[in-house]
């Protein structure tokens, strides 16, 4: 009875009603997405790259090189010899060392060269290796290996030919179309840049820049007959490296940094992604912020649209008071009601987040590189959604005190 009568009432006032739960709900969304959103960017920028002791880069800042040679947002300052690559890779304290050249792209995709210990060494999550859904690493000179949400959302399978195109733009009119790939493997999805990416070997990004000068191939140039060993890259974007001991990371890194030859630089994946986080703390704070007063102007307006319910249900009260319901009866009848309001402006909220998110999972994966989960519920969501009840329970104690005392009066 008593939460029939709670729910006829507000469907006396539907109108006031459904406007109020919309500004909840809007309220709601934002601060769950904010929240969601904070910990699913963190938890996917954490888990993508593991089991890498240092990341070698041109002389830079620590986060320039981690974006664009891990999350391959951004571009290089410069390029590095290799040269010095091999050299570094020769230190004793180096385990194996991962290349990486980035340059070309297709259809708005990076197109990473490296070599087969890529697969083997590269490491994401909680140290989980690479895995082939289909196919297997590249062999010959024009095998590219390619992620699971570009196969995916290009339809690609194995044995397709792919046509790379001279620089990251998404549309490019200097394309390699007299030298096309053949896709020779397909990896398992990481939730990581991984997915949206193109492997090839060094050499392959050799041989389909034979014959180019400042991004323009001239004509007459080929590789045909060029045996493969003579493609060696005079240069590479930044490379990755595993040492023999995590005691060793330190001394290794000042001896790169000190590194005569050229000017390099060796960071730390974790500790930079611990500096990109602090760095980031004041958008957060900020976004967090904006997000409460939103939600603090809709719970204000759900007091006041109780609190004028009253005056326009004295008769209401009267009548209750005369049928034998007690004062406390009113105030929990008014509670409750703030309640119901608020179950379902979390439940519209949480329903049209979840949906949001499912839908634009591949434009955000796409273009920002990060994987965020449509499952908000979480122990920090449902702690939110707590709070929030109680908020709105709190705030509406004031026009529920209100409708106490005026059953109160004779």
């Amino acid at each position: 009875m008593f939460i029939k009568l709670a729910q006829k009432s507000l469907k006396n006032r539907a109108g006031s009603v459904v406007l109020t739960v919309l500004a909840m709900s809007v309220s709601i969304f934002v601060l769950l997405a904010v929240e969601h959103i904070r910990q699913q960017s963190k938890a996917s920028f954490a888990s993508t790259v593991s089991g890498v002791d240092l990341i070698v880069g041109a002389r830079t800042g620590s986060l320039n090189l981690l974006l664009y040679s891990v999350f391959h947002i951004g571009s290089p300052s410069n390029n590095i010899s290799w040269a010095s690559y091999e050299k570094i890779a020769q230190i004793k304290q180096v385990d194996w060392a991962v290349p990486i050249s980035l340059g070309d792209s297709h259809k708005g995709y990076r197109v990473i060269g490296t070599s087969t210990d890529f697969f083997t060494h590269f490491s994401y999550g909680n140290k989980h290796k690479l895995k082939f859904s289909e196919g297997a690493a590249f062999e010959k000179l024009y095998d590219v290996v390619i992620g699971a949400e570009l196969a995916a959302k290009l339809n690609y399978k194995l044995g397709d030919k792919i046509v790379l195109a001279h620089g990251v733009a998404k549309t490019s009119f200097s394309m390699h179309d007299d030298k096309p790939f053949t896709v020779v493997g397909i990896l398992e999805a990481t939730g990581t840049p991984i997915d949206q990416s193109l492997y090839v070997s060094l050499a392959g990004i050799e041989a389909i820049h034979t014959g180019w000068q400042h991004g323009v191939k001239q004509p007459g140039s080929a590789v045909n007959g060029t045996p493969t060993q003579q493609l060696k890259p005079e240069s590479i974007t930044a490379f990755m490296l595993g040492l023999n001991s995590r005691l060793a990371v330190f001394k290794t890194q000042r001896e790169i940094n000190n590194y005569r030859g050229e000017a390099l630089s060796a960071i730390l994946p974790g500790a930079t992604l611990a500096e990109l986080w602090q760095m980031m703390s004041l958008m957060e704070n900020s976004l967090r912020f904006v997000a409460s007063l939103v939600f603090v102007a809709a719970i204000l307006g759900l007091s006041a649209m109780l609190m004028a319910s009253i005056r326009d249900r004295k008769h209401e009260i009267h009548l209750l008071r005369i049928i034998g319901a007690p004062p406390g009866f009113i105030f929990l009848l008014i509670e409750l009601e703030a309640l119901i309001i608020c179950l379902l402006s979390m439940l519209l909220a949480t329903l049209t987040l979840t949906a949001s998110l499912s839908l634009s999972h591949s434009f955000i994966l796409s273009h920002f590189g990060l994987s965020i989960s449509s499952n908000i519920f979480s122990p920090n969501s449902l702690y939110l959604l707590l709070s929030i009840a109680v908020a709105a329970l709190l705030l509406a104690a004031i026009p529920a005190l209100n409708a106490y005392n005026s059953a109160k009066k004779p």
